[in-house]
């Protein structure tokens, strides 16, 4: 963060008060970041965000009151400008849908280490998405097993056939090496088709290529 930069003004609810802890304990140092407010259940999220406005807000899922996937949906109607990243303990597949589809930005479980939480929060506060990897995994099944298929997007990115092929065999779940093997490419080729996706994409991980295919309805069975 230059000098110039404010810190990413977050807005944290969990009804877990010694996660809580742990979270504010992690930001402390931080001067990228600053933890304005929490709340321990859906409900006050909802009336927090309203006081604070904050640039992000992370949620767990499972709360009293109101769960973070109806404050996420409620959120979007009424502070659009501020993005969500869920950090919950539940890898169940239709939960992790239900939390996107209400326009969850980012989707990490607890169990992510704090540098990859650190770049979620300043990916996310940009306007980008991030996923982790076992969200991608979770989605891939999804995908292989055809219980997901969400609508197109109207405005549609142009892609070359080639960066079409690997994106493909991105989703699924294919390496560098095995896809350059599949489409008579080397590894490095395949590799800046990767970066050049994720650029187009505005991603910054695999995880936001297959989410990306996905929601776009690049990748069907």
């Amino acid at each position: 963060m230059t000098p110039t930069q404010n810190p990413i003004r977050i807005l944290l609810a969990d009804d877990h008060e010694i996660f809580r802890d742990g979270f504010r304990v992690m930001l402390k140092k931080q001067k990228e970041f600053q933890l304005i407010a929490e709340a321990g259940n859906g409900k006050e999220l909802i009336e927090t965000a309203l006081q604070c406005q904050p640039d992000v807000i992370v949620t767990d899922i499972k709360m009293p009151e109101m769960d973070g996937i109806e404050a996420t949906k409620k959120l979007q109607a009424i502070l659009p400008q501020t993005n969500v990243i869920a950090l919950s303990m539940f890898e169940d597949e239709h939960l992790i849908v239900d939390m996107l589809e209400a326009g969850a930005k980012g989707y990490l479980l607890k169990n992510a280490n704090k540098e990859e939480v650190f770049e979620a929060l300043k990916t996310v506060a940009d306007n980008g998405t991030y996923y982790c990897n076992h969200t991608t995994q979770k989605l891939a099944q999804l995908i292989a097993n055809s219980d997901y298929k969400p609508e197109k997007k109207s405005e549609k990115i142009v892609f070359t056939e080639r960066e079409l092929d690997v994106i493909k065999l991105i989703c699924q779940q294919y390496v560098s090496k095995e896809i350059a093997d599949k489409l008579g490419l080397s590894p490095r080729t395949v590799e800046s088709h990767r970066v050049k996706i994720m650029e187009k994409m505005d991603v910054k991980n695999t995880a936001g290529i297959v989410i990306y295919a996905i929601r776009d309805g690049i990748f069907t069975i």
